[in-house]
């Protein structure tokens, strides 16, 4: 843990404009921010910084070996840091500022440190839509390496409370500004090989991304070199056993459900009462914090593998993988 930031109290921020300029002066000093998006809280460093994104790593007890997102304010700040193409434009102009990540070559004269791309010749980038996230971004005028504000391996946070009940004393600041809306980190798609790759399901579906393109995406194999963040399999872990597609509870354990339940128990919560999936979505990390506080196992319902349900499936079986597999967020 960074000497600095073990001597000190994590600061909570208020999303006004003065605690936005102290955020942003906190980065520009090579400290770390925990700040809102769209989908989860991140954990910022400017990305530009080494020792400020190792610090993430530190903070994290997160593998090197695993790269990070770069967030910048504008498709003009993403021009400066990687070599742009057709499919990057087209996606752009559709999806971004939102909750999807597009990984492209390095440009020659990038200035983004090489522990955010863990040694790679690719930078992943995304604009993020959240106004507290563009208004940092637009305030330090850098792009921000920024993974999930939570530690390595453990449930992503979609709340300021989530970030401080798990980093509160390892970073210098965190930027309150309520639950994110999206609650599913961004949809990966990479964009520097023969085709267009989804490399992570996330918060935009991969249909609607296919349709602007006009293709379908190719696959990531499993056993293909890590090229983006959060492919690593065991990922997104509750500290007691996740089962899956289960029907209903065993005795001792709590139930996430999907769709009309009853709901009598205390650890009993339902993604969405009414089957939508972008409500399971925004809900996923939010009710596993709550499930995972409890420190029972974990039982949850069969989710559809369609839209947004194939994103909602990936981060549970992350979950539930087995957790002698090295693991990051």
């Amino acid at each position: 843990m960074p000497e600095e930031t073990a001597q000190n109290a994590t600061q909570v921020l208020d999303a006004m404009a003065g605690g936005i300029a102290r955020a942003a002066q906190l980065l520009a000093a090579g400290k770390l921010v925990s700040f809102p998006t769209e989908t989860v809280y991140g954990l910022g460093a400017d990305a530009r910084n080494g020792t400020a994104v190792a610090a993430i790593y530190a903070a994290k007890g997160r593998p090197s070996f695993n790269p990070l997102i770069a967030h910048v304010a504008s498709v003009e700040a993403a021009k400066r840091h990687v070599q742009w193409n057709d499919w990057a434009e087209v996606l752009a102009r559709a999806f971004w500022p939102g909750p999807l990540t597009l990984v492209l070559p390095l440009a020659p004269d990038h200035g983004i440190s090489e522990l955010v791309t863990a040694g790679l010749d690719t930078l992943a980038l995304r604009v993020p839509a959240h106004p507290s996230a563009q208004k940092l971004l637009t305030e330090l005028d850098g792009p921000v390496a920024a993974p999930s504000a939570n530690p390595s391996g453990r449930i992503s946070p979609t709340t300021a409370d989530h970030v401080m009940a798990g980093l509160s004393g390892r970073i210098a600041a965190v930027v309150d500004d309520g639950a994110c809306g999206v609650g599913l980190e961004s949809t990966i798609v990479g964009l520097a090989g023969a085709a267009p790759v989804l490399l992570r399901p996330g918060g935009l579906a991969s249909e609607e991304i296919e349709a602007i393109l006009g293709q379908p995406l190719a696959s990531r194999d499993i056993h293909d070199p890590l090229t983006a963040p959060g492919q690593l399999l065991s990922h997104y872990a509750p500290q007691e056993r996740v089962r899956l597609n289960a029907t209903s509870p065993c005795a001792g354990e709590c139930y996430l459900g999907f769709g009309p339940h009853s709901g009598a128990r205390a650890c009993d919560l339902s993604l969405s009462d009414s089957g939508d999936l972008a409500e399971a979505a925004a809900n996923l990390f939010g009710h596993l914090h709550r499930l995972d506080a409890m420190g029972l196992p974990i039982a949850v319902a069969p989710i559809p593998e369609i839209g947004l349900g194939a994103a909602i499936n990936d981060r549970l079986r992350r979950a539930a993988a087995p957790r002698d597999t090295p693991s990051a967020s």
